[in-house]
């Protein structure tokens, strides 16, 4: 694409190669294997997302796989008070996000998501739960055992919001995925921003 450019590659234990790109379309933005982690598109799809939910009093809220820190950045948008709590398994990530993208105001914690939200004894008002590896969404968060450990965080009137990619032959297994959360929480929105499906689960 004219203009855009590559402004530094970083190797990461987690992710392997994470390259940082500017823009002119879409600003700054992290990628891994080809695939935007944070900035760019994602900032659209959770800017979309978030829009839905914005008359929700929101005083806390829990960002499991916090990446570059897109999702965070725009919660501070909609929710200024708001108190966030970012975990991520990726410390190089993190950096890349507070050097590049503006991620701030965040206790950020570096750990593996599911281990977090099976031991925090918190509660949120807002879970976001964005947990790929490149395009891979691990499997232990696709189980049901999983998506418990969201609700049992969740305050009453709260919602957990689950973003997965939605293209090819992805859209069939991330349907049953939504339908497997209609059985869990009181009620589903699936929401379609670009190339994505978010799941908006009301407690």
């Amino acid at each position: 694409m004219l203009g855009k450019k590559i402004i530094e590659e970083k190797e990461s234990k987690v992710n392997g190669k994470i390259i940082v790109v500017r823009s002119p379309v879409f600003g700054t933005y992290l990628q891994v294997e080809g695939l935007t982690q944070s900035g760019g598109v994602v900032s659209d799809v959770w800017r979309t997302t978030l829009w839905k939910i914005k008359k929700f009093k929101i005083k806390n809220c829990l960002i499991l796989g916090l990446g570059g820190g897109s999702a965070a950045l725009l919660v501070k948008r909609f929710w200024s008070d708001a108190k966030i709590t970012g975990v991520d398994i990726d410390p190089v990530m993190v950096e890349l996000g507070k050097k590049y993208l503006g991620l701030k105001k965040v206790r950020v914690v570096i750990k593996d998501a599911e281990d977090f939200i099976k031991k925090t004894k918190r509660k949120f008002d807002l879970i976001l739960v964005d947990t790929y590896v490149g395009y891979e969404y691990p499997e232990k968060f696709e189980k049901d055992e999983f998506a418990y450990s969201v609700k049992k965080c969740l305050n009453k009137g709260g919602i957990a919001i689950f973003n997965r990619l939605y293209s090819g032959e992805k859209r069939a297994a991330v349907l049953r995925f939504g339908r497997r959360l209609e059985k869990i929480f009181s009620k589903v929105d699936f929401v379609y921003p670009e190339a994505n499906l978010t799941l908006l689960c009301y407690n």
